[in-house]
């Protein structure tokens, strides 16, 4: 499981992460990802709407990402709020396709934030 100090919780959080952060979409799931100042513990949170389906499955999803988030916090401990919107089409994805889709979309949220920093680095310098 997801420990509580690794979780987004409050609106305000999600909306931030949301807006300001790198995007990554794909077939189950869009990622929206920022930097954290300092050593803060990385933190996910997750979007599970309605379109997904009834209670029971998006439930489903949801305790699939979260197992699967848990999973990637090993690579990436600290600086990082990402936020997971889940699609329709993951209602009916597995297990590894869900995880898969989420690793991939999480690397790819990383390359695009790194790009950012360095291009930020680069702007100061000159």
């Amino acid at each position: 499981m997801l420990p509580a100090v690794n979780r987004i919780r409050t609106a305000s959080e999600f909306s931030r992460t949301v807006r300001s952060g790198a995007r990554s979409g794909r077939r189950n799931v869009v990622l929206y990802g920022s930097i954290t100042p300092g050593m803060d513990p990385s933190r996910f949170g997750f979007i599970v709407g309605k379109n997904v389906g009834n209670a029971v499955v998006r439930n489903l999803v949801k305790r699939r990402l979260r197992n699967a988030a848990a999973k990637s916090l090993t690579r990436n401990p600290h600086g990082l709020d990402i936020v997971v919107r889940a699609l329709p089409a993951s209602a009916a994805a597995g297990w590894p396709e869900l995880s898969t889709d989420l690793e991939k979309g999480l690397s790819s949220v990383l390359r695009r934030l790194t790009a950012r920093d360095d291009a930020a680095t680069e702007g100061e310098g000159q």
